[in-house]
C-alpha cells in the first residue's frame, strides 16, 4: 500500500511552517486527512501541533549546549547536520509512526532552512530514499521547495535561489513544485506582467536588470577605489558574468519554474496543492465515493 507526502523545503526566512500551516487547515476545510512530521531540530513555533516532532529524538539546542553540561558545543550549522545523522541512525523513528498511516493521508514534512542538506551534504538525499524505498514506507514523495517572492528585486539573488532550488531537485531525485513564496509583499512593488516573467527563469531577466545602469565603474578604478568594498564586487563585471553564467546554466537545464503563492489566499494555497497531487499521484490512488457516502460524512459533522 502506497502512501502519499510532501518534503516543504527552502532557505531559511521562506515561510516554509507558514505554508505548512495554510496546507493543513486547507486539507482539513476540504476533509482530507493528513500527518505533520517537523524535521526541523530548532523550531519551536507552530500553528498546529506536530504530530512527529525530531525534537522527541534529538534537539539542536541540546546538541549546541556546552560538552560539560553534557552537549557537544557544535554551532548551529554543525549542530543541525549532526541531528540529521542522528536521525539516519535513528530512522525507526519515523517507521513506527509513518507505517500505520493509510493512503488517505498526505504526509506534510516541515524541513530546516539550512541549503547545505539539500544542496551539499548526502542526508537528505539518504532520508529521501528510505522514505521513497519500495517495501519499506514506500512514500509516493513531492519536494516543495520555497522561494521568498522578494528575491526578484534583486536578480542576483533570484538566480542564486533559482540554482539552490535545481541543485536540490538534482540531488534528491524525486519530483519538484517549486513556489514563489510571500506574494503579498511584493504586489505592490512589482506588476503582475513583471512577475510571469519570473515564473519561467531565463537569461533575458538579466538584460533589463534595474541594478545594472550601464555605467559600471572599471576593473581598475574599482581597485583603486576600494577592493574590499561589497558595493565594488557587485558593480564589477565580474560579477555580472558569473550572474549571466549561472542564469546561462539554469536556462540551459530548463528544469525550473515556478508557482506564486500567498497564503491568506486559500485558492492560491488549493492550487499549489492541485500541483504536489498530481505529481505523487495522490487522487489516482484514492477509492471512488459514492453519493451516499458524502451524504452520511454530512450528517456526522453535525
Amino acid at each position: 500500500m502506497s502512501k502519499f507526502g510532501v518534503v516543504v523545503m527552502g532557505p531559511a526566512g521562506a515561510g516554509k511552517t507558514t505554508f505548512c500551516s495554510a496546507l493543513i487547515q486547507h486539507l482539513r476545510h476540504n476533509k482530507r486527512s493528513c500527518f505533520y512530521v517537523n524535521l526541523d531540530p530548532a523550531a519551536e513555533d507552530f500553528a498546529y501541533e506536530p504530530d512527529l516532532d525530531i525534537k522527541d529524538l534529538i534537539a539542536l539546542e541540546d546538541v549546541m549546549e556546552d560538552p560539560a553540561q553534557g552537549g557537544m558545543g557544535l554551532g548551529p550549522n554543525g549542530g543541525l547536520i549532526y541531528c540529521f545523522e542522528f536521525l539516519l541512525n535513528n530512522l525507526q523513528f519515523l517507521d513506527k509512526e509513518l507505517d500505520p498511516l493509510t493512503e488517505e493521508y498526505l504526509i506534510i514534512i516541515d524541513m530546516p532552512g539550512q541549503i547545505e542538506l539539500y544542496t551539499h551534504i548526502p542526508v537528505i538525499p539518504a532520508l529521501v530514499k528510505h522514505l521513497t524505498q519500495t517495501g519499506a514506507l514506500n512514500v509516493n514523495l513531492c519536494a516543495t521547495y520555497l522561494l521568498e517572492s522578494t528575491f526578484v528585486i534583486d536578480r542576483a539573488k533570484y538566480f542564486a535561489g533559482t540554482l539552490s532550488a535545481m541543485s536540490a531537485m538534482i540531488m534528491l531525485e524525486i519530483p519538484h513544485v517549486n513556489v514563489l513564496s510571500k506574494m503579498d509583499l511584493v504586489k505592490g512593488s512589482v506588476s503582475r506582467k513583471e512577475l510571469k516573467r519570473f515564473l519561467d527563469p531565463d537569461t533575458s531577466l538579466l538584460d533589463d536588470d534595474p541594478s545594472d545602469t550601464g555605467a559600471a565603474i572599471s576593473t581598475a578604478q574599482n581597485r583603486a577605489i576600494d577592493s574590499s568594498a561589497t558595493e565594488t564586487v557587485m558593480a564589477g563585471g565580474s560579477f555580472k558574468r558569473l550572474n549571466r553564467a549561472v542564469a546561462q546554466l539554469i536556462d540551459d537545464f530548463s528544469m525550473v519554474s515556478f508557482l506564486q503563492l500567498d497564503v491568506q489566499n486559500e485558492d492560491s494555497v488549493g492550487a499549489v496543492l492541485s500541483y504536489i497531487d498530481n505529481a505523487i499521484q495522490y487522487h489516482e490512488a484514492q477509492e471512488p465515493r459514492e453519493p451516499n457516502d458524502e451524504l452520511e460524512n454530512i450528517w456526522e459533522d453535525r
